[in-house]
């Protein structure tokens, strides 16, 4: 083993050393301890190599030497982990603006929100994150803003609109039907559910969001199944074909299964999962994304929000079952993917999850694991994100303190990288 590793730290050395005789950009990031994710082991005293954004070598700064003229960020006393990944968002979206309350704003109110929402989520930690519905394309605009360097925020992995059933929880449901307002995305049959992944994907989407079920925001039963098998399947193997993963919104034990069934990769929220639904899950290899830190807040601030009082009904109505049927899946071996649902609760509070995830059975190490190597595994970028290793980018996080001991120093990063470039904090 320790042959091995002498190897492979000796290839990450010659990498690093060849990027520096092209003239790439070097960094190096030094600090108490690494937390390898993947393990949950400590390297002490860890140096890290990234040229042009992308990390060149890991190793012990005790036998590895930093190449001569590269700026260094040296965290001392501090532990180094990879860029956090939160897996469901809506970067243009707030919670201070809860039922008819975001009416009072023009259409592009929104697009400068999520201007300053993505600002907050990479200071908190997060260097990417899944955006699972928008309006009018505006994470598609978010992410080509930061790639373009006009905006600092977190690598984007946007859907554009979240696709559903004409009256269901992605359509319009808040209004008479003198307005005539309809969901931009809304699919009845599985050939229109096809034609608009081909429509999303057209317009930047780089995964595709459905509504299986009702939800809380919205004018239907909160578990009410509403798109069927078929519908799900068309729409799946259009995106997978298209190179896309698909994230389904289900709450209830039924559009869970046909979720499942109809090929998604992951399932979001899923609150009131029964053990068919988990059975199912594990023997697919889907995720479960299950928001169990935002009820808090819905039920402290929503009410003086504005939300509306049959949406707080449904939400204290599922908020412990939910963390109940998390802590079941857990304990199944569900693979879980860290999803707050920011936007529900403030941006920038996301890791406030962690502790709560650790409340209800999973490990400090599964929790970070759901933030990281499963989250990157989900998304299909395992090569790019998720752990700190050669070939990724690079992105870490520094804190004070042990996270495998204390998962709530994730919520107080001391450093933020992306790209082996330092946020200013």
């Amino acid at each position: 083993m320790r042959l091995a590793a002498a190897a492979t730290l000796a290839v990450s050395m010659l990498a690093a050393t060849a990027a520096q005789a092209e003239g790439g950009k070097t960094v190096a990031v030094t600090a108490e301890r690494l937390l390898d994710v993947a393990t949950g082991k400590y390297i002490e005293s860890p140096l890290v190599l990234i040229t042009d954004g992308r990390i060149t070598a890991v190793g012990s700064s005790a036998s590895m030497t930093i190449p001569a003229g590269t700026p260094t960020i040296d965290l001392p006393g501090q532990t180094l982990l990879p860029g956090l990944i939160d897996m469901h968002v809506h970067l243009d979206s707030s919670p201070l603006y809860g039922g008819y309350t975001g009416l009072r704003f023009t259409d592009s109110f929104w697009a400068v929100v999520g201007a300053a929402n993505v600002q907050t989520t990479l200071k908190a930690g997060f260097t990417t994150v899944r955006n699972v519905g928008s309006d009018r394309y505006n994470d598609v605009g978010l992410k080509q803003a930061i790639d373009e360097g006009i905006l600092e925020g977190p690598r984007i992995v946007p859907a554009g609109y979240s696709l559903g059933s004409t009256g269901g929880h992605c359509d319009s449901t808040y209004f008479p039907p003198s307005m005539d307002q309809t969901g931009p995305a809304v699919i009845d049959g599985p050939e229109e559910g096809r034609k608009m992944v081909r429509r999303m994907h057209k317009y930047g989407a780089k995964v595709i969001k459905i509504c299986a079920t009702g939800g809380v925001f919205s004018n239907d039963g909160v578990g009410v199944q509403q798109l069927s098998v078929a519908e799900i399947r068309a729409i799946t193997d259009e995106a997978h074909m298209q190179g896309l993963k698909v994230a389904a919104h289900a709450h209830g034990p039924e559009g869970i299964r046909a979720a499942i069934e109809g090929g998604v990769d992951t399932i979001e929220h899923a609150s009131l999962v029964d053990d068919a639904g988990i059975k199912a899950a594990i023997k697919a290899g889907a995720f479960f994304g299950m928001d169990i830190y935002n009820t808090d807040y819905t039920q402290s601030e929503g009410r003086k929000n504005g939300v509306r009082e049959s949406e707080i009904e449904k939400d204290r109505a599922i908020g412990e079952a939910q963390r109940q049927n998390f802590c079941k899946a857990v304990k199944a071996g569900v693979k879980q993917i860290f999803s707050t649902d920011a936007g529900v609760h403030p941006h920038g509070g996301n890791a406030k999850q962690f502790a709560v995830m650790v409340k209800y059975c999973a490990t400090p190490l599964q929790a970070i694991q759901s933030a990281t190597v499963n989250a990157a595994e989900a998304l299909g970028q395992s090569a790019d994100v998720g752990q700190v290793a050669v070939g990724r980018w690079g992105d870490l996080i520094a804190v004070k303190g042990d996270p495998l001991a204390d998962v709530t120093v994730l919520e107080r990063p001391t450093a933020v990288i992306k790209g082996g470039v330092e946020v200013k904090l």
